[in-house]
């Protein structure tokens, strides 16, 4: 099956960006970045356009809607099929991340870490369908995912040692009292700087990936000779197969520091 759809990609490259004025290079950009689909008007300054990266958003939502539905519409003790799939991974999840990060108080935090994992999965994997793209791709839809993660983290910081104990996080214990106009500024500079990585890591690693499947397609119509066809398919085939697991492991990564996150911000003062 990848092989076959990995031949479909390659061959729909070469033909379009063979065709495009602008080369490898623009089409490749057509490709990464947002497109307009419907044009909708700006409002307080908030273009409200509908691009390719929302209906994608929209695909994954609706497909996660409808694969748990159809997995789990019957009450069995013990799933079969998808749901026996997909309990496997949420317990993977809970054993690996929930538990071990934030204790006993994760299951408040469970539906929107295991629903941030398979959303973030499924669009992933969306991107590598021929003519798809990944939402994941655009920093706007990685920075709103970063963002969640960390109003909840200060959400369950406050909700648990109430707002000035909350606070009282950003200044280390036995520390002398002229530094801590300098150390709070650094502290909150930290925590800030931790999302903004989160976003940029998952932003990155897709982009990247995507960028060099097209660039490797880009060969074919450069050197515009079957001879060296077979040379970037192959690569495209390992690219494709790599990417997989890389979907994964970025879906896996932002659970887990998404996790890591929240359990700093409802950790006991020591």
């Amino acid at each position: 099956m990848l092989p076959e759809v990995a031949a479909k990609a390659v061959e729909q490259t070469a033909a379009q960006a063979g065709a495009e004025p602008g080369g490898g290079s623009e089409f490749i950009m057509h490709h990464i970045l947002a497109q307009p689909v419907i044009k909708l008007p700006t409002i307080w300054g908030i273009d409200l356009t509908i691009t390719n990266h929302i209906i994608m958003m929209w695909i994954a939502s609706a497909l996660l809607i409808f694969v748990f539905t159809l997995a789990f519409r019957k009450k069995n003790k013990v799933p079969h099929g998808w749901g026996n799939m997909l309990e496997s991974i949420v317990v993977f999840l809970r054993d690996d991340i929930l538990i071990p990060n934030l204790g006993d108080e994760g299951w408040k935090y469970a539906p929107y870490l295991f629903t941030a994992f398979f959303f973030i999965l499924v669009c992933n994997l969306l991107g590598l369908v021929p003519g798809a793209t990944a939402a994941t791709g655009d920093i706007g839809v990685t920075t709103t995912l970063a963002l969640m993660t960390f109003f909840i983290g200060q959400y369950a910081g406050i909700a648990k040692h109430g707002l000035f104990g909350y606070f009282k996080h950003f200044i280390p214990p036995g520390l002398p009292a002229f530094i801590i106009p300098i150390m709070v500024p650094v502290e909150v500079m930290s925590l800030l700087s931790r999302h903004i990585a989160l976003a940029i890591r998952l932003f990155a690693n897709m982009m990247g990936g995507h960028i060099s499947i097209l660039a490797i397609m880009s060969f074919i119509f450069i050197f515009k000779s079957w001879i060296v066809a077979p040379f970037p398919f192959l690569l495209v085939l390992f690219s494709a197969l790599l990417e997989v697991l890389i979907s994964l492991i970025q879906a896996y990564v932002f659970t887990i520091l998404s996790a890591v996150f929240i359990g700093l911000a409802i950790e006991e003062e020591q």
